[in-house]
């Protein structure tokens, strides 16, 4: 997925479609059946993708057009990498809570 994004914050349905090299009706079907995939709507209701949904949509087209996966289970291995990515996560929430805990022992003692 060596694709270029521009560098911008936002990017219409057009310019999106360039990028990954899709036509939009692609891109607004992946976005009714990718829950993660959540375009900004201006007042005239157009779509502004951010960078986030643009590379999101990038490992949706992987997922689809390189790997083969069904959408279905393109929607399990993007979940799977979510679960991923969110380890990191709570072991820091863990270690705050336990910083948290232990602050909350110092104040007392010296309270």
């Amino acid at each position: 997925m060596s694709v270029a994004i521009p560098d911008k914050s936002y990017f219409r349905i057009g310019e999106v479609g360039k990028i990954l090299g899709v036509e939009p009706y692609v891109i607004r079907f992946w976005e009714s059946e990718f829950q993660t995939v959540k375009p900004i709507r201006t007042k005239s209701d157009q779509r502004l993708y951010r960078r986030k949904d643009v590379k999101e949509l990038l490992i949706i087209k992987s997922l689809l057009y390189e790997n083969m996966f069904t959408i279905a289970g393109a929607k399990k291995k993007l979940s799977c990498m979510k679960k991923e990515e969110s380890y990191p996560d709570d072991d820091h929430y863990r270690i705050l809570a336990d910083i948290k805990k232990r602050l909350c022992e110092i104040r007392k003692i010296l309270g």
